[in-house]
């Protein structure tokens, strides 16, 4: 499956790799910058671009993997140079998705869109074995589709819809975040009384 990837920091890095090894035809990277780009496109073996203009028309997979502050004005961005709707576009029949766990699948201004949502936090740095990270995957046209794309890179696939994903995202930043607080606090109470 043809798939352009859009972004290039440590989720793009992590699932473009996992793609790739799972027999996903990685053509191309998108970033804002030139160093990130042409770091995964190295790594992906694959063309990179950072204009929006030179995003692959023909590609069959369009994956979203930003932060989410950026999402839907970077989507609405792609929407204007590569229109989904159009039959007469090659892009139209792309199926386009994004990774992020607390946004809506709506944010996606394709007619074929979804979430593939792996719940990790990533690091460019640590490596990860991909198919033991949790997918969760919705999509209101192509959900069992993109269920079985998921299950090429993941053993663990879930459908979860927005609302249970809103509360699945905010329940492991929770869990990551508290954590981490009661580590620096334990620190905290330790130093304050001199034992290292």
């Amino acid at each position: 499956m043809r798939t352009v990837l859009i972004g290039a920091g440590n989720l793009a890095t992590h699932l473009g790799l996992a793609l790739k090894q799972s027999g996903f035809q990685m053509v191309q990277v998108y970033s804002r910058t030139h160093e990130s780009a042409s770091a995964l496109a190295s790594s992906l073996q694959c063309p990179y671009t950072i204009s929006l203009h030179e995003i692959l028309p023909d590609a069959q997979f369009y994956v979203f993997a930003v932060r989410d502050a950026v999402l839907e004005e970077l989507a609405q961005q792609v929407a204007q140079v590569l229109p989904s709707e159009c039959p007469d576009r090659q892009g139209a029949n792309a199926l386009f998705v994004h990774t992020a766990g607390s946004m809506s699948l709506n944010v996606l201004p394709f007619r074929r869109r979804g979430v593939f949502y792996p719940m990790q936090t990533f690091s460019k740095e640590r490596q990860v074995d991909f198919s033991s990270i949790p997918v969760f995957v919705e999509s209101p046209t192509d959900e069992a589709f993109l269920f079985e794309l998921a299950r090429r890179v993941s053993q663990k696939v879930m459908v979860l819809n927005e609302s249970q994903r809103g509360i699945l995202h905010v329940a492991a930043v929770f869990a990551c975040n508290f954590t981490n607080h009661m580590y620096h606090l334990s620190a905290s109470l330790l130093e304050s009384h001199g034992i290292p």
